[in-house]
C-alpha cells in the first residue's frame, strides 16, 4: 500500500480530510489550492524544518498557483511560549493575513500547536492547514484540533480547540528524521494499539522493525491506522470530555517527566509517552486490573524497537516521588485537584479513572526511581 490514502475526520461543518502518501509536499499546491479563497499564505515553521523542507514546500505551493512567505521560529519545545506566540501572531498580522486566509503549519508538534493557536486567536480565528513533518505530529498532534503553548506550571495548559481545514502527511519527510526522533513518534503509534486495538499492536510487533528501518508501505499503513483511530475518537468526543481522554495513555506520567526535565532535549515528548505508557501498565498490574505478564509484553516490544521505557533511560537527575506527583497535579486533565489516569485492563483495553489510590501511584514511581 503506497498510494494516496485519505482518512476523514467527521465533525459536521468542521470536518476535514487527512491525506497520507509520498511526494505530497511537492504537490502541496494541488492538494491545498481548493481550500484557499485567495492564492496566498504564510507558512509557520522552525529553523530545522525550514532548512530541510521550506523551499520544496514553497515550490510545491507555487506550482499550484499559491504565493507564500514564511515565519521561522527556533526549533524545540521552548517555542511553545508566550513570547514566541506573540512574535508569530504579530508577524501574521504584519503579513496582512485576513480572516478568510489560511495559515500553513509545517513542522512537528511544536509548530502545529503554536501555529494552530496563533490561527485560533488571530482576528478571532483564521483557518490553517497542517503539514506535519515528524512521525509524532503525523499520527497525533496534527489531527484533532488541539492547539496551544506551555506554561512553566505544565504542558499545554494554555490553548484552544481549533480544527485544521486539511492535513497533508508526506511519508517521505520521515527519511529526514534522526533515529531518536522517529522512535519518539513511534511511541505515539504504538499507543493506539495499546489503548484500543490489540490487533494493531500485534501487527506492530511484527511490522515495527521494518517500518522503523524505512519500509514506506508499512509506514503509510501505520500512519493510516493511527490517524483513523484518532479520527474516530475525535469525531465522537471533540473536546475531550470522555473517550478522547484515552488518547492520553501514558501522558499523565509522561507530562510530569517532561516538566521535571525542563521540556528539554533530555526527554522528547514521545519518549515521555513511551516511559509513561510503561508506568501505566505497571500501575494496571499493581492494581490487579491487568495480568502481571502484560507489562512485560509491552516492555519487550519497546525494547525490540529501541524505545525509552524506564526512568533509567532519562539522563541526569530526577526529582523525588513527591515532586513528580505534584507535577501530575498540574496536568490539564485534573478535576478537583485529582489527576486522571488511563489504566489498562489488557492490551487494547483501557479506561479513564479518577479513583486510582494515591499510594498505588507512589508505589509505581518509587519502584521506577529505585530502578534508576
Amino acid at each position: 500500500m503506497t498510494g494516496l490514502q485519505t482518512v476523514p475526520v467527521a465533525l459536521g461543518e468542521r470536518s476535514y480530510d487527512v491525506a497520507i502518501g509520498t511526494g505530497l509536499i511537492a504537490q502541496a499546491g494541488k492538494h491545498c489550492a481548493p481550500f484557499f479563497k485567495r492564492p496566498r499564505t504564510v507558512i509557520v515553521t522552525d529553523e530545522t524544518v525550514a532548512g530541510l523542507h521550506l523551499s520544496a514546500l514553497q515550490a510545491g505551493l507555487s506550482a499550484g498557483g499559491i504565493e507564500s512567505e514564511a515565519v521561522i521560529v527556533p526549533a524545540g519545545e521552548g517555542s511553545k511560549s508566550w513570547p514566541v506566540l506573540e512574535r508569530v501572531t504579530e508577524a501574521l498580522l504584519a503579513a496582512q493575513v485576513e480572516r478568510d486566509d489560511l495559515v500553513i503549519a509545517c513542522g512537528g508538534g511544536v509548530i502545529g500547536d503554536l501555529a494552530g493557536f496563533a490561527a485560533a486567536i488571530l482576528r478571532r480565528g483564521v483557518g490553517f492547514i497542517q503539514i506535519p513533518t515528524s512521525l509524532l505530529a503525523q499520527v497525533d498532534s496534527s489531527v484533532g484540533g488541539k492547539t496551544g503553548i506551555n506554561s512553566p506550571l505544565g504542558k499545554n495548559l494554555i490553548g484552544a480547540f481549533h480544527q485544521p481545514r486539511h492535513v497533508l502527511i508526506d511519508i517521505d519527510v520521515l527519511d529526514t528524521l534522526s533515529g531518536r526522533e522517529f522512535l519518539a513518534g513511534y511511541g505515539e503509534v504504538v499507543k493506539y494499539g495499546l489503548l484500543g486495538d490489540a490487533d494493531f499492536f500485534e501487527w506492530l510487533e511484527t511490522a515495527g522493525p521494518r517500518l522503523r528501518d524505512g519500509d514506506k508501505a508499512l509506514r503509510i499503513e501505520a500512519v493510516r491506522r493511527s490517524v483513523a483511530a484518532k479520527a474516530g475518537i475525535v469525531s465522537r468526543d471533540e473536546t475531550e470530555r470522555g473517550e478522547r481522554a484515552l488518547l492520553n495513555l501514558g501522558h499523565t506520567f509522561g507530562h510530569a517527566l517532561e516538566a521535571a526535565t525542563g521540556y528539554s532535549d533530555r526527554l522528547l515528548h514521545g519518549e515521555g509517552v513511551s516511559i509513561g505508557t510503561g508506568l501505566a501498565f505497571d500501575l494496571g498490574a499493581r492494581l490487579g486490573l491487568c495480568a502481571q505478564e502484560t507489562p512485560s509484553r509491552v516492555a519487550e516490544h519497546f525494547a525490540l524497537m529501541g524505545l525509552k521505557r524506564t526512568l533509567a533511560d532519562i539522563p541526569g537527575d530526577l526529582p523525588d516521588a513527591d515532586a513528580l506527583i505534584a507535577l501530575m497535579a498540574q496536568d490539564k486533565k485534573v478535576v478537583g485537584g485529582v489527576p486522571a489516569f488511563i489504566v489498562p485492563r489488557a492490551i487494547g483495553d483501557t479506561f479513564v479513572s479518577r479513583d486510582v489510590p494515591p499510594e498505588a501511584v507512589r508505589d509505581v514511581i518509587d519502584a521506577a526511581l529505585a530502578g534508576r
